[in-house]
């Protein structure tokens, strides 16, 4: 597979904020390794281009180098850092926010038959496969219009389909299809991780977002385990936690507020977990913290 145009044309166009002028598509360059960072991981197409990645999901970790690709199905709260980057040559990277509707409106398109049947189980929210050399060749005539903004408008929304069905019919498209079925596993859990990043701050029942998402209870958590690599509970405290940090950036001399905040009543609860979570004690990792910006973008690519 020859990778040295989509090295150019990534190296040619890469911002500091990874947006580009196609709606939907993120590239990156990074000249330094970077330590391990928490971040959401959106749902997204990852593909490196050069150097080298490494990202954990509760306890599961995925590698992916030049010439593969991840794909995020479902938000995931994870630890990811550059492990193969340098000024000489820097890890270079392709995103695609991946939009259900658009999955969805492939699927019905599709002739009986053109696909597998979607299993009936939630797969990994997170995997890594390699990249086929037509699946490179579209996302390369994608990075392409940016130098073609005349053919931008018409052509880009045609190859972003043509690298979504390659997706779908590809050795990841199981999880891809559910994400784009309505009544799939995969979107069942999707509303779940949904409801409980906009309600972290709040106890919950397990059963009661297992009735939200329409599964039993027993079928939900065996689902929610298989996509996110952690329990509903140990979910909403990776949220909670790096919400925290993330306020904490801007508030570094509010410690107990910002638990409080977060959702957590015993200032020393939060402490012991966000040191076991982060290495380092709120007060400390604030400090160290002052004057950075964390972002809570896409952090695959």
């Amino acid at each position: 597979m020859d990778l040295d145009e989509l090295r150019s044309l990534i190296t040619r166009h890469a911002r500091p904020d990874m947006t580009t002028a196609i709606d939907g598509v993120l590239i990156s360059k990074v000249e330094q390794p970077s330590p391990p960072s928490p971040a959401m991981s959106g749902s997204v197409l990852a593909l490196i281009a050069q150097g080298a990645k490494r990202i954990a999901l509760g306890d599961r970790v995925y590698e992916y180098r030049a010439g593969q690709y991840l794909v995020a199905s479902v938000d995931l709260p994870i630890t990811g850092h550059f492990t193969e980057a340098g000024p000489e040559r820097p890890a270079l990277g392709f995103g695609l926010i991946l939009a259900p509707a658009t999955i969805a409106e492939l699927l019905l398109q599709a002739a009986p038959g053109d696909l597998p049947p979607v299993g009936g189980g939630a797969p990994s929210g997170m995997a890594v496969s390699e990249a086929p050399a037509e699946f490179v060749g579209a996302v390369i005539r994608l990075l392409r219009l940016l130098d073609r903004p005349r053919d931008m408008a018409v052509l880009a929304p045609l190859i972003k389909r043509e690298i979504l069905w390659r997706l779908i019919a590809g050795e990841q498209g199981a999880a891809v299809r559910q994400l784009g079925l309505a009544d799939s596993s995969l979107s069942h859990i999707a509303r779940a991780v949904r409801w409980i990043r906009d309600h972290y701050t709040q106890s919950f029942r397990v059963e009661d977002v297992a009735q939200l998402s329409g599964m039993s209870v027993s079928a939900f958590y065996r689902n929610f385990q298989a996509v996110t690599a952690m329990s509903p509970i140990q979910f909403q405290k990776q949220i909670r936690l790096q919400e925290a940090r993330l306020l904490l950036a801007t508030h570094p001399n509010d410690v107990t507020g910002v638990g409080l905040r977060v959702g957590y009543d015993s200032p020393s609860q939060f402490s012991r977990e966000y040191r076991r979570q982060f290495g380092a004690p709120p007060s400390q990792d604030a400090a160290r913290l002052r004057g950075s910006t964390l972002s809570p973008a896409p952090a695959l690519v």
